[in-house]
């Protein structure tokens, strides 16, 4: 069960009159295979709250757990998936993919089937031998995510991979992360600035306030999401069309905005 736990977590960066509160009495627990975005004002923490369950950095109070286990430092269950690609140029795709395979010491054989799989899942398999100079920036993040699908993570960890996009390319793999949620659904923690796009992805979206950030509201869109069956639309535009989609952005914008002019 790879549910994801915060418990009364603070977070501090620096120390006396310079020591910023970041987080503040944060309790969220993301369950087993649940996407979970969380959106909030410039500043309030969020990438610190993904950064304290990919074990890059220690809560100040509190705990943060994975699987009922507490998180002390990076591990094989959870991956990441950065904004920016972080490509090795050198490497073609393939490459860049097997990366984490070959630290696992995993055999050629092994890792020969799994990117085969996964470069089939993400649609990349005209594209195995090219180098990411050869590649747009839709296909760079979808290697991105390849490299991080290939290790069978429980967790994956996203902090705003779609941010360096342009708007066409964001919405197409917006469009393919729905499809590998449902292919492989894995628990997901994602960050973002854009709500459409929390809404459009996420089971629940994690409103935060202004610093020091903590859990203002958690709205419920997987509900809405079967009850009108987003899922028998392929495309995006579609869906944003809905009332209940309408709805659910403009009450979550409300709350950001309160946020912003309080």
């Amino acid at each position: 069960m790879a549910s994801i736990r915060f418990d009364k977590v603070q977070k501090y960066f620096g120390r006396g009159e310079k020591r910023t509160h970041a987080l503040a009495n944060i309790d969220l627990e993301i369950r087993d295979r649940e996407f979970l975005a969380i959106v909030g004002p410039s500043g309030c923490g969020k990438t610190t709250c993904l950064r304290l369950v990919a074990g890059f950095e220690a809560a100040s109070e509190g705990a943060v757990s994975v699987a009922g286990k507490r998180v002390t430092e990076p591990g094989p269950d959870r991956a990441v998936v950065f904004q920016q690609f972080a490509l090795f140029p050198w490497k073609t795709a393939r490459g860049n993919i097997d990366l984490g395979l070959r630290n696992k010491r995993m055999g050629g054989e092994e890792r020969a089937k799994r990117i085969a799989d996964v470069l089939k899942l993400m649609n990349l398999d005209s594209h195995a031998d090219a180098f990411p100079h050869q590649l747009s920036g839709g296909m760079q993040q979808r290697v991105a995510i390849a490299r991080a699908y290939v290790l069978d993570p429980e967790v994956l960890l996203m902090d705003e991979p779609f941010g360096a996009l342009d708007a066409q390319t964001r919405v197409v793999m917006q469009e393919e992360l729905v499809r590998l949620a449902r292919v492989r659904p894995r628990t997901v923690l994602f960050i973002t600035h854009a709500v459409e796009e929390a809404v459009y992805l996420a089971d629940r979206v994690a409103v935060m306030t202004r610093r020091p950030g903590t859990i203002k509201e958690i709205v419920d869109v997987k509900s809405m999401r079967e009850a009108e069956d987003w899922n028998r639309f392929e495309r995006i535009e579609d869906v944003m069309d809905l009332d209940s989609f309408v709805h659910l952005r403009t009450r979550i914008w409300k709350s950001l905005r309160e946020e912003k002019d309080s």
